[in-house]
């Protein structure tokens, strides 16, 4: 004969207190924090950073300033420099710098022309460089985006 208690069987309610001790144990999840920080564009469809209790996780910067201008068309230098810059503030909003992330991913259309930005990512990362991956594509949002960056932070104060 099957127990039952208001629907539910016995075996099932059970399951539902051991995965609840079990939880309890591991821990609860985290709370994602969604943010858009001031002085970056406010987008709606996504958030520059979220932040799972000391990690963040930001969203590719592209080479547009706090009002969404292209900042240097055609210039991979300058789009380096200003996505780098975009990267700073959204740390920065977080407690955060440069010497917190820990993985970068970055799409070029030219991986060439990214090579001659070095200097310009060593200026950001000095002594801290993170594992990254390069990835060419054939485009990215918009035509006039050479190159997006998109980084995993770890706070660790």
């Amino acid at each position: 004969m099957k127990h039952i208690l208001f629907g539910v069987t016995w075996r099932k309610l059970l399951l539902a207190v051991l995965l609840s001790a079990a939880s309890a144990v591991t821990g609860s999840a985290q709370e994602l924090q969604r943010i858009n920080p001031d002085g970056m564009t406010q987008p709606t469809t996504y958030s520059h950073v979220v932040r799972a209790g000391n990690q963040l996780f930001l969203a590719g910067q592209v080479a547009v300033d706090g009002d969404g201008n292209l900042v240097g068309p055609g210039n991979m230098r300058a789009q380096v420099r200003q996505v780098l810059q975009n990267m700073s503030a959204v740390l920065a909003s977080q407690g955060a710098d440069f010497s917190d992330v820990a993985k970068i991913t970055i799409f070029t259309v030219d991986i060439e022309a990214f090579r001659g930005s070095a200097e310009v990512r060593e200026e950001f990362f000095g002594g801290h460089p993170p594992a990254s991956t390069l990835v060419q594509v054939v485009r990215l949002a918009r035509p006039e985006f050479l190159v997006e960056i998109e980084a995993v932070a770890i706070l660790q104060r």
